[in-house]
């Protein structure tokens, strides 16, 4: 009980720890009467993990693979439970997945490891045995936890899942739910509390699998079977968690070569649709193998079924089943070689755990409680009304409100009251929360109720701290009256009596050089006007063909004083004689090609003796060369009237 306690207490935040995919190879013996017999066999055994087969390609050579376990021709059915199926069922104890699957060529033996026969009982009976027994002890009286155990049986025949148990059903839909999990809507389930109940269940739905005969094997499997037990666990005392693990017992078809087989009409079409799901199968397995974003589990009914176990969150078991004769042999290599990609698949297994309201048993009413008020005053005598005084009810009204989660408690059985009770005085030692907290982790409620308490020591100590700055204040106020009119606004006032003020904006002092403020009074002296507004006369043409009307309409003119004009021009004429390149480009429309051919021409014909020279310079015309003086005297003679930058 411990250990499946630590284990449920895996953060939900924190990813489940990784669980390899384990892969086991049976080799079957010879079959008695069949072709080959006699030969050596084409797979040798090399010790309990590794064998070797014969390389087609170099008949010198031999391919070795290296599993989990390798059960050779003389192992028993009980040595393949022990080894690999019976270790896995203790995570069902812990609400946790397991899976065990048969793969291999038709013939080799799968059906027969799964289920066996009478004398030689295989996986499927073994496993039951044990899971029964094992839910038996652990549910026991007493103990924490009551399991129960329920069963389900189903065939993927030709893309389609038939339920076993309940033929008539149809085909059914395989959904998944919010957590991830793989279910089946519709499918039924039959509980079972002892091995005889699983028999009676079991057997006859066997009879409902579809089998038929081949050249290779006389009741071939032309399905895949998947048995689906499920272990439910709900805790009897609080926090009441319920745990659900899931136990899948697959036994796939085998792959078939229709050119051996002889298939043809409805045992061909069986085989096809085999055949796909098994090549699924390997696609799966191979895509998990390479990391690839999109693993194709829906391509097929079987993947979309197996999802949990490859790659999902179950602890998964494969037995590869291989013959030893060498009409086998291909089939054999390709079981060996999925096996191998097989046991590098990663599985994250973790345990389906959640936390349930605990539905306590309804409460029998006594016959003077279903009674009306007068009627049990009736019905009572004169000690029950002697004892039903306010004085006699003080003492148990002062017990029942400590107990104000669990009224009722005189209708109650006796030995529901005494857990009740006990289960009072357990959450009263560890908070006074009352019944919420049995929803509530033990480890989680502990947290919140430190830093609840943490939260109302901080509020008291501010609380103190205010009442003592209110004191103070007061204090100083009747000490000095006359200072209490004179007081600032800012100064600290009880929090009860003060007010919020919402700032004004500051107001910002720019400091300016005395020189440059006498530049601007004396600019403000003079006459400037850059631009004015006059109104001019333009002919509109009517519609009708009559003369055309003039209208008025307004517009600016740039006008500047001489002096200023006579200034910039004379800025101009000294910067085109002066400046190099790079000043030259400050000037308004000229650009770096026109600095250039400036500077050329003033080292050729020598300085500039007035502006209007600039226009013998290549590429500057008398257009250009009026929009250059407008803007550059505009912007000079700005400078001039506003001060440098």
């Amino acid at each position: 009980g411990g250990g499946r306690c630590r284990l449920s207490k895996v953060g939900a935040n924190r990813r489940p720890p990784p669980a390899r995919v384990r892969v086991a190879v049976r080799l079957r013996p010879f079959v008695d009467g069949t072709a080959g017999a006699s030969d050596p066999p084409c797979v040798r055994a090399i010790d309990s993990y590794s064998l070797e087969i014969a390389n087609w390609r170099n008949h010198q050579e031999t391919l070795k693979y290296q599993f989990d376990a390798f059960y050779g021709e003389r192992s028993t059915q009980q040595d393949i439970y022990a080894g690999s199926v019976q270790p896995i069922l203790r995570h069902l104890l812990e609400g946790q997945n397991a899976s065990v699957l048969a793969y291999g060529p038709t013939g080799a033996g799968k059906t027969h490891t799964m289920l066996g026969s009478p004398t030689q009982p295989g996986v499927i009976p073994r496993a039951l045995v044990d899971l029964v027994q094992l839910t038996r002890e652990e549910g026991a009286e007493g103990r924490p936890w009551a399991l129960s155990v329920t069963m389900s049986y189903l065939e993927i025949y030709q893309e389609k899942v038939l339920d076993l148990l309940d033929p008539s059903s149809g085909d059914l839909v395989i959904r998944e739910d919010c957590r991830g999990n793989i279910l089946i809507p519709g499918l039924t389930q039959k509980p079972i509390t002892s091995f005889a109940d699983f028999e009676r269940h079991f057997l006859p739905a066997s009879r409902n699998r579809t089998v038929g005969a081949t050249r290779l094997n006389q009741r071939s499997s032309r399905s895949h079977a998947v048995l689906l037990v499920k272990v439910d666990q709900r805790e009897r005392l609080a926090p009441f968690r319920q745990r659900e693990g899931k136990l899948y017992l697959i036994d796939l078809a085998g792959s078939e070569d229709n050119r051996r087989t002889g298939n043809k009409g409805l045992r061909l079409k069986e085989s096809g649709a085999i055949n796909t799901s098994l090549f699924v199968l390997g696609k799966v397995v191979d895509a998990l193998n390479q990391g690839l974003p999109r693993v194709p589990y829906r391509d097929s009914k079987l993947t979309r079924l197996l999802q949990d176990s490859l790659g999902g969150s179950a602890h998964s078991i494969l037995i590869a089943n291989i013959a030893p004769e060498r009409r086998f042999y291909l089939d054999t290599v390709s079981a060996l070689n999925f096996a191998a990609r097989s046991k590098e698949v990663i599985n994250r297994p973790f345990t389906n755990e959640s936390l349930q309201l605990h539905v306590l048993a309804p409460v029998k009413l006594s016959q003077k409680e279903l009674l009306g008020p007068s009627e049990a005053k009736r019905a009572r005598g004169p000690e029950e009304e002697e004892i039903g005084s306010p004085e006699h009810m003080a003492a148990p009204a002062s017990a029942s409100q400590k107990l104000s989660p669990l009224q009722k408690l005189s209708s109650m059985d006796p030995a529901m009251v005494e857990r009740l009770l006990s289960l009072d005085r357990l959450l009263g030692s560890q908070g006074s929360q009352g019944a919420p907290l049995l929803n509530t982790p033990r480890r989680e409620r502990m947290v919140l109720m430190k830093t609840v308490e943490e939260k109302d020591l901080e509020i008291e100590r501010l609380k103190m701290k205010q009442k003592e700055l209110e004191a103070k204040v007061l204090a100083q106020e009747a000490a000095n009256p006359k200072e209490k009119e004179n007081c600032s606004p800012t100064m600290l006032r009880p929090l009860s009596h003060r007010t919020v003020t919402v700032a004004k904006p500051l107001k910002k002092a720019v400091v300016m050089p005395l020189q440059l403020i006498q530049e601007q009074t004396a600019s403000l002296n003079a006459e400037f006007h850059i631009l004015k507004n006059k109104s001019r006369k333009r002919k509109v043409e009517s519609l009708d063909g009559s003369e055309p009307e003039m209208k008025a309409e307004d517009c600016w003119e740039l006008q500047i004083s001489p002096e200023l004009l006579a200034h910039g021009r004379q800025k101009i004429l000294d910067l085109l004689n002066e400046g190099s390149a790079r000043d030259l480009r400050s000037l308004q429309r000229i650009g770096p090609k026109k600095a250039q051919l400036i500077v050329g021409w003033r080292e050729l014909h020598g300085p500039f003796s007035q502006v209007e020279d600039l226009e013998q310079v290549e590429g500057i015309t008398g257009k250009l060369m009026e929009s250059f003086l407008k803007a550059n005297i505009l912007s000079l003679a700005a400078g001039q009237r506003c001060g440098p930058y």
